[in-house]
């Protein structure tokens, strides 16, 4: 069985086993299939002859194309796990891309709106029925801190008015339930008859948020309406779905000073990515901390 063959068979246990997120899938595709063609122009076509040597030449050759740290870690992310599902089918002994090194890369911290910026830019005009759409996807973005990914596959039968919560498809078919506040409800009630007018009859089509094709909106066409609300409002840089839930995140952990609450609503399955977010505001926490503890405060 060709490198090829088995990339396939890869990526249909990643989606049908692991339950992987689309974008991981398609990076993964993307990468086997740039390499293999690579590797092919070397006559190297088979399990058997990935060996130590094959993997630091096409290190090697990422090096030399310039490729950044991030792309480089990635690359060598699919390698790992594409050789562990070669192991596992048996047609490998060892991993050879597990004994090269990623770089180390630099921890950026998240870029977030300020509360004013957001007010800002969620006072969209309630006589046009795009505009009320937009403010109910970035009301959710903001309120709940989605993901992209979640907030397009939000259902109509996830949402639970009474509690104010929704049913959230997170990543690896993980299902959280997280709460959204006043303006976000006040926002759903304004979009939903506009929902139900687009659709018409139709019962069939289940998404929270549709596009005028009467469809379930692409992840594309939020970013772009996203961009374009965030020019038109006057937010300086581009305005992008993980700005909103950036500032979610950190407003929160501000106000509450609680991670472990915030990382259950980011749906983080480890606290140390949630950790990012306690470098946001130092002078905030340090306030608190000459505040409250007993061997910080001044003495009377």
């Amino acid at each position: 069985m060709t490198l090829f063959e088995l990339r396939q068979r890869f990526l249909n246990h990643l989606a049908g086993e692991r339950g992987l997120a689309e974008n991981t899938l398609t990076n993964y595709g993307r990468i086997l299939t740039d390499d293999m063609t690579e590797l092919a122009s070397l006559r190297v076509d088979a399990a058997s002859q990935l060996t130590l040597p094959v993997l630091e030449r096409l290190f090697v050759g990422w090096r030399r194309r310039g490729l950044g740290d991030a792309s480089l870690a990635l690359r060598l992310a699919a390698w790992r796990t594409f050789c562990n599902y070669l192991i596992r089918e048996r047609l490998l002994f060892d991993n050879p891309a597990a004994q090269l090194k990623a770089p180390r890369k630099a921890k950026r911290l998240p870029k977030n709106l300020d509360v004013d910026s957001i007010s800002q830019l969620l006072k969209l005009p309630q006589n046009d029925p795009l505009a009320v759409r937009d403010a109910a996807m970035m009301e959710l973005l903001y309120g709940s801190g989605l993901r992209l990914a979640e907030l397009v596959a939000l259902d109509i039968d996830g949402i639970q008015t009474r509690h104010r919560e929704l049913r959230v498809l997170g990543k690896g078919n993980k299902t959280r339930i997280v709460p959204y506040g006043r303006c976000a409800a006040e926002a759903l009630e304004r979009w939903l008859p506009i929902r139900a007018q687009w659709l018409g009859g139709n019962l069939t089509e289940v998404a929270l948020f549709i596009s005028q094709r009467n469809q379930r909106i692409n992840p594309r066409t939020v970013q772009q309406r996203l961009n374009y609300w965030g020019q038109q409002q006057g937010l300086k840089g581009n305005l992008h779905p993980h700005k909103l839930r950036h500032s979610f995140a950190s407003h929160m952990l501000e106000s509450s000073g609680d991670l472990r609450a915030v990382q259950e609503l980011l749906g983080h399955a480890n606290l140390s990515t949630t950790q990012v977010y306690t470098h946001l505001d130092f002078q905030h926490l340090a306030k608190v901390y000459d505040g409250a503890h007993p061997r910080a405060r001044k003495k009377k």
